[in-house]
């Protein structure tokens, strides 16, 4: 593993955390002594996401890590809360019988996690991905969630 500063291909995993679909390893590089992350996912089957309008596009995590980090920016969750969600919403998804999963799934998905780690940041990733048309469903939707 090289070193993202240096480039010196000599580091020490300082720290380990196994997260289920996969290992996040904090690593010091031998030479400059800087501290890098690195993360060692398992290999399965490519899921595909069937979009609205038919099309297929291979399961993408970095799609959603940007969706969660734009519904969570300046919010108080961090880049490992954030990672760790992923892996639920991939977990949840390879679960499924199928690997062909509608993007309305996905996005449920995550707005469901959302909802449990930062409800700001749910309303936020709601009033994109359910696309409201007015003030009044967006008050629909932060009604749900305060009688909840």
């Amino acid at each position: 593993m090289k070193c993202p500063f240096c480039l010196n291909e000599s580091s020490k995993v300082i720290d380990k955390r196994d997260s289920g679909t996969s290992i996040r390893r904090r690593r010091e590089c031998l030479n400059c002594k800087k501290r890098f992350t690195t993360y060692e996912h398992i290999e399965t089957a490519n899921l595909m996401i069937i979009k609205k309008d038919g099309t297929r596009e291979l399961f993408n995590r970095d799609k959603i890590i940007i969706g969660l980090q734009k519904a969570c920016e300046k919010r108080k969750v961090s880049a490992i809360e954030i990672s760790n969600a992923v892996d639920k919403i991939e977990t949840r998804l390879r679960q499924l019988d199928s690997i062909e999963i509608p993007s309305r799934k996905v996005g449920l998905l995550i707005m469901q996690i959302l909802k449990k780690l930062d409800k700001v940041a749910y309303i936020r990733f709601a009033s994109v991905y359910k696309d409201f048309k007015d003030v009044e469903e967006f008050k629909e939707e932060l009604h749900k969630l305060l009688k909840k």
